[in-house]
């Protein structure tokens, strides 16, 4: 009888903070992890951006400590999937590989007057109807325009032909392939503001508003085939097919299994990302949300509506590293349980504007309620509740548009390690909260796109059957209770947006 060898996807989770990989077998277990962060610059209050080099750095690294991690040669690698954080976007040469500029972030705010003018211009409805997104700098078109502009002589090569445009997926695609495959996949190119949502192709009416030469941008591809071979990319031997991509929210929608019309997830990471599958048909929202798409598996897309907070686990990071009021991120769970409430202290953590359903970049950060008995235990609670009224809200608008009530929501990213917050996310949401076993959905997500294009599973039942329940979560508090918080928010939410 001949032993099956087993077989190996490599995931690469390439986030706003660092890098991580991960090496998933075929049940779905991680064999090996590692993480690498880098830089973060900040040239101007509200830019953000990343240096390439060393952010692709990170990416090797990662790579190698995962391969040691799992005790696995790198040739057993069957597949590679790319995640990535979406519409942060990178401008490099196509001869050489060098990058133009350092890539802006999808943090960055520095269009944000130029969103306004094409607002006060009146394209915003048609951009909706287009691409399913509204105007705000967020997005990465605007980021193209402005590297264009700004970048001295990069508009005159652009049009040459000479300049490549692409999100982190679409990155790393180039390098892995050593410059052959310049794609990107429907998920990430439906958060750049060029694509038409429903034919899943670069529309000219965007790319001539925003001035963005089409010869600039990649090949749209679906989520799970073969897009290229690795080919001199340091870490990695030659010939492994790279197989799968997503944005990292699309992503983790699918690693949390989320296949069905209806179904609904919540990634706790740098922010906060809502996303409930709205099957084959787009749903336009009437309430400040996105429409997106979610994964195009063959010729069938699926897609989705979407609520973004910009800072969610940056708002801890900011308790860390700004205020000092922790030396680590999981300290504030035991901080906020020294507390049996907030003492009346709410955190609006619009750090970096407001994202869904507000879509306010001129919003800042705002702490109200403080007394001289207000503790750091009130403001570490007041934290996590500020976390998750953003969530309540965005899932608020969600229903409203898809016109059915969501009785769960899955899950993942680092911040759902913290019970206390799961638990104050179930009683303002009233749904039951379930944290798998896995919280790295995103990653996991981009290596099952990858091992189903090269037939580690067959079907996405075998994915289902592979997912597992860590801990449920539900409300435990009166629906009186959860209009006070809710009507306390709401007054600190606006001092927010009159400041």
């Amino acid at each position: 009888m001949t032993q099956t060898s087993k077989q190996y996807v490599l995931a690469i989770d390439q986030g706003t903070t660092g890098s991580t990989a991960l090496i998933i077998d075929q049940e779905m277990n991680v064999l090996g992890r590692a993480n690498f962060e880098f830089t973060q610059y900040f040239p101007q209050p509200g830019w953000v951006e990343h240096d390439l080099d060393e952010l692709l750095t990170s990416v090797h690294k990662a790579i190698d400590g995962a391969i040691t991690m799992a005790g696995i040669s790198a040739q057993e690698i069957k597949a590679i999937g790319i995640t990535n954080q979406r519409e942060t976007i990178a401008l490099w040469d196509r001869s050489s590989g060098a990058p133009l500029h350092k890539a802006i972030v999808w943090q960055c705010r520095r269009t944000a007057s130029y969103c306004s003018t094409l607002k006060a211009a009146g394209h915003e409805p048609r951009v909706r109807a287009l691409t399913g997104l509204c105007l705000d700098p967020y997005f990465s078109g605007t980021k193209m325009k402005w590297l264009l502009d700004e970048v001295e002589g990069a508009r005159g090569r652009a049009e040459a032909g000479e300049l490549a445009f692409g999100t982190m997926d679409s990155y790393l695609l180039w390098q892995l392939t050593g410059g052959a495959v310049h794609a990107t996949d429907i998920s990430n190119a439906s958060r750049t503001l060029l694509m038409d949502l429903k034919r899943g192709e670069w529309s000219e009416e965007m790319t001539d508003l925003l001035d963005i030469p089409v010869a600039t941008l990649p090949e749209i591809r679906s989520n799970s085939e073969i897009y290229g071979q690795t080919n001199g990319f340091a870490s990695l031997p030659d010939g492994i097919p790279v197989a799968g991509m997503a944005g990292d929210q699309q992503a983790a929608l699918f690693g949390q299994a989320c296949f069905s019309k209806g179904e609904a997830k919540c990634t706790y990471g740098t922010g906060a990302f809502l996303l409930m599958n709205t099957g084959g048909t787009p749903i336009y929202s009437d309430h400040g949300l996105l429409s997106t798409v979610a994964w195009k598996l063959g010729e069938q897309t699926t897609y989705a509506l979407e609520g973004s907070a910009f800072v969610a686990g940056a708002a801890v990071q900011w308790l860390r590293d700004g205020l000092g009021l922790i030396s680590s991120a999981p300290e504030i769970e035991s901080l906020a349980e020294s507390v049996t409430d907030s003492g009346g202290v709410y955190f609006v953590p619009a750090l970096t504007g407001l994202g869904a359903p507000h879509w306010d970049p001129e919003a800042r950060g705002m702490i109200s309620g403080l007394t001289r008995g207000s503790e750091k235990g009130h403001l570490a609670r007041a934290t996590l509740e500020g976390i998750a009224h953003q969530n309540d809200d965005i899932l608020t608008a969600m229903m409203a548009d898809s016109g059915s009530p969501i009785t769960a929501l899955k899950v993942d990213g680092g911040a759902a390690a913290n019970g206390l917050l799961m638990q104050i996310q179930a009683d303002l949401l009233g749904c039951e909260i379930i944290r798998p076993k896995m919280l790295e959905t995103t990653a996991l997500g981009s290596g099952i796109m990858a091992g189903l294009a090269v037939g580690m599973w067959s079907n996405l039942s075998e994915v289902t059957d592979r997912w597992s329940i860590d801990a449920r979560f539900k409300r435990c508090i009166n629906e009186d209770e959860v209009g006070r918080r809710r009507e306390g928010w709401r007054a600190a939410l606006q001092k927010t947006r009159s400041v």
